[in-house]
């Protein structure tokens, strides 16, 4: 089994942490910008609400926009 390691964030700002997340992860730059697309997107498409506050209802609702 695979463990889990925390990466030390240490930005506030939710996109800021995404990104710090993926370059300390060493991934492309191409990569960054298209996470953080996405983050956006799913942010926009459910009122700006902080993802914090939503859960796996909502993640469907976003996935299952695509499929229709």
């Amino acid at each position: 089994m695979k463990t889990v390691t925390a990466i030390p964030l240490h930005s506030i700002k939710l996109l800021d942490r995404v990104k710090e997340a993926i370059r300390y992860k060493h991934y492309s730059l191409r990569t960054e910008d298209v996470y953080v697309y996405w983050c956006r997107f799913f942010i926009r498409f459910h009122g700006l609400r902080h993802p914090k506050e939503m859960g796996s209802i909502e993640v469907e609702a976003f996935l299952s926009h695509f499929g229709q």
